[in-house]
């Protein structure tokens, strides 16, 4: 790695053992330094990532009990159990991706505290950590993209980024690159703070107790449809579901041979393929769940709390403005980037306050 050249410098001993000796012949009882490989060993340990075996196990028995979850359902399900289910399941996928990540992690949009704390406990209702925690890993994954020290193994291939990224642990490079991830923003949001400090507790009441003791104690379903279904057969959807943040663009990407996301900017003019156009400009809250741009879930909730009052400044680019972004990057010789950011800003500053309500001009 370029972050490693230094190490393989030779030693001192190496060059002692290299200088000649005095008749002039150098010395040849000294067998070389192997300084590279020692090298190239303790890089690899440092950016090497064992496998996490509570979590291995976990996910080997989530899936069992997920799968057997889908026979219950059509067998031993009430119509209330897969309402309920279904609700849970929607809220815990609108916690991660409108707050986690659209909201917390991005800034895609501000909220009122009421929104706020709605989101904090949908995303409890996720079950996939504190929004601090999760908020700190995407940031270091959109920092890290595509390389070897991204936490979700961009560089690999889908089951890396889906399934394997996420029952490994962090290598100890990861783990400093992890904390040193800027943070101030979230510790400045008191509602994220108190959810990191009461995480588990939470957890444990929202997302396991009420799940499985409300089919039972209020409508009288069976265990198999509480455990199996409510529990078990959620906790894989949305987990799966909100994993897919991270790899999406592996599936519905542009490119198929994994070549830099900015080697072709035809999709950033059309709006598609979202998830390539995600990672060139992060902080647009339209996002589509299928490779769609604009439409979803994700999106129809922020602009129904838009309309209502609940979320505000709300940041897009129309398609105009890319256009003008390109063409300032090719005069220029600037960043594309760089250039797209300018372009949007300056747009934005001519968008009406209700322009999520004029989809045309967004596609």
């Amino acid at each position: 790695m370029a972050d490693h050249n230094e190490n393989f410098a030779p030693s001192a001993e190496h060059l002692k053992a290299q200088q000649p000796s005095g008749d002039g012949a150098p010395k040849t009882d000294q067998p070389p330094q192997p300084t590279e490989t020692a090298s190239v060993s303790s890089s690899s340990r440092d950016t090497k990532r064992e496998a996490s075996w509570p979590s291995v196990l976990f996910y080997i028995h989530l899936n069992i009990l997920g799968v057997y979850g889908v026979f219950v359902l059509f067998s031993h399900t009430s119509l209330i159990t897969c309402v309920f289910t279904s609700l849970l399941t929607l809220f815990g996928i609108l916690g991660v991706t409108a707050g986690a990540h659209r909201l917390w992690a991005h800034r895609t949009y501000e909220a009122t505290a009421l929104l706020r704390f709605t989101l904090m406990i949908f995303q409890t209702l996720a079950g996939q950590g504190s929004i601090y925690d999760w908020v700190r890993m995407h940031r270091l994954h959109h920092e890290k993209f595509r390389t070897v020290d991204d936490p979700y193994y961009s560089d690999k291939d889908f089951m890396h980024a889906q399934v394997f990224a996420n029952i490994r642990k962090l290598s100890p490079r990861q783990e400093k690159l992890l904390a040193a991830v800027d943070m101030s923003d979230l510790e400045a949001d008191g509602i994220v703070m108190f959810q990191r400090r009461f995480y588990w507790a939470m957890y444990l009441v929202l997302f396991v107790l009420l799940p499985i003791n409300a089919p039972l104690e209020y409508w009288g379903d069976t265990v198999q449809a509480a455990i199996f279904v409510a529990f078990s057969l959620r906790y894989l959807v949305v987990l799966n579901v909100a994993w897919l943040i991270n790899s999406a663009h592996f599936v519905w990407g542009l490119d198929k041979n994994h070549k830099q996301s900015d080697s072709n900017m035809v999709f950033v003019v059309t709006k598609s393929y979202w998830p390539q156009y995600h990672y060139l400009l992060p902080f647009d809250y339209q996002s589509g769940e299928f490779g769609n741009y604009g439409s979803g879930c994700t999106t129809a909730f922020i602009r129904i709390f838009a309309a209502i009052g609940q979320a505000t400044k709300l940041q897009t680019i129309t398609t105009e403005a890319v256009k003008r972004g390109l063409t300032m990057a090719v005069d220029s010789g600037r960043p594309i980037v760089e250039c797209l950011k300018q372009a949007g800003a300056e747009e934005m500053c001519n968008l009406k306050r209700e322009h999520y309500l004029e989809t045309e001009r967004l596609h």
